[in-house]
């Protein structure tokens, strides 16, 4: 298979962990027998410094050609005091529409060897493995208008949703849970709000198509509480982009470290944005000790989302957790076992890629 990536690195740690998935791809493509070629482009302080524009019209020209997209992290204190149009986050927002993603997957697992480092119970974040997809272009973010009015002592925020926005984020949520354990829940607050009663409508009638899922409807304000008492219940969660928001960031903390969380923003014919969720990190950048685990899982999930190569994506995720269960860990994880740094990380993960293809292809040898 021959793809083309362009790689997004921006700002702060995101240059190095990119350089970590960059090599585990180059891996996979030997071992695998895949041709991946790469094409780097700035976004966010990174383009704005050498272009002074978050977001270059060579940037999305080269995204809109790609076969996928990795970016690594945007923003820092450098540009803070920026005007709006000249903050780094409009990279990643703009970059987000002009490429059409609406489904963000955002993956959360509690690994068995880092269990102690999550703020809740070990007991009660054991076993947690959830999928959270969020829709990602409409709702309160984007609906208008939204607005100050009355010199200033009124505002306007609009929530506005069409059918076909929800359905195919309805839709999406579905198949990935047929892809999972076959459970989906459907965050809401229909108790209150028609764009909710409308979800909802759209959920009863979409899992008609879907009888090997099983669905139930939870209140936000419900869900908020059921992730930190009881996260092992989810499978896959669908909701709207506020509530999707800010559940997979409170979801993000019980793994205990944002270095471990990938995600995916794609679109209907399955091209994708692929990013960790960690931020930029520039208190650590340049130090070689950034945890490249988001990055590459990230990577992994590009190849399952977008080039259908499963077979390679279990490889790289399980190799990632063979590695955390050998004791092996970034700083941020504050492990028992041994301390590494970015460059080890990921020579680890390689070495033992490559080991497992071996082991394979001397078992079908022998089969």
């Amino acid at each position: 298979m021959k793809k083309h990536i362009v790689l997004l690195p921006g700002d702060g740690i995101g240059k190095e962990v990119m350089e970590s998935a960059k090599a585990v791809l180059n891996t996979i493509a030997e071992e695998f027998n895949h041709s991946f070629s790469f094409e780097s482009h700035d976004i966010g302080g990174a383009a704005i410094d050498r272009h002074g524009n978050p977001l270059p019209p060579e940037t999305t020209a080269a995204c809109k050609k790609a076969d996928a997209v990795l970016l690594g992290a945007v923003g820092g204190p450098k540009w803070d005091a920026n005007p709006s149009h000249l903050r780094p986050e409009r990279g990643l927002l703009g970059i987000r529409k002009e490429l059409g993603l609406f489904a963000n997957l955002r993956p959360i697992k509690g690994f068995e060897k880092l269990l102690h480092s999550s703020p809740l119970k070990e007991e009660v974040v054991k076993g947690s493995d959830l999928l959270i997809v969020r829709e990602l272009t409409g709702g309160l973010y984007f609906g208008t208008p939204s607005e100050r009015r009355d010199n200033g002592q009124v505002v306007v925020d609009t929530l506005f949703y069409t059918r076909s926005e929800i359905e195919r984020i309805v839709d999406k949520a579905f198949q990935c849970a047929q892809q999972r354990r076959g459970h989906l829940t459907s965050v809401d607050k229909a108790n209150v709000l028609e764009s909710s009663k409308l979800w909802r409508e759209v959920v009863e009638k979409k899992k008609q198509q879907y009888p090997d899922v099983t669905v139930e409807h939870v209140l936000v304000d419900a869900a908020a509480m059921k992730l930190i008492t009881n996260p092992s219940q989810f499978d896959v969660i669908v909701t709207e982009n506020m509530f999707g928001d800010i559940l997979s960031d409170e979801a993000s903390v019980l793994t205990g470290s944002l270095g471990m969380l990938p995600s995916a923003s794609l679109r209907e014919d399955g091209f994708g944005l692929y990013e960790p969720v960690h931020g930029s990190a520039p208190d650590i950048a340049g130090k070689g000790v950034a945890n490249p685990v988001a990055m590459i899982l990230s990577a992994a999930m590009m190849l399952r989302h977008s080039f259908q190569l499963t077979v390679e994506a279990d490889v790289i995720e399980d190799t990632v957790e063979s590695i955390l269960n050998a004791g092996f860990h970034t700083a941020d994880l504050k492990n028992a076992g041994k301390k590494v740094g970015t460059e080890e990380m990921t020579s680890l993960i390689i070495g033992s890629i490559k080991t497992r293809s071996a082991a394979n292809c001397i078992m079908s040898c022998y089969a």
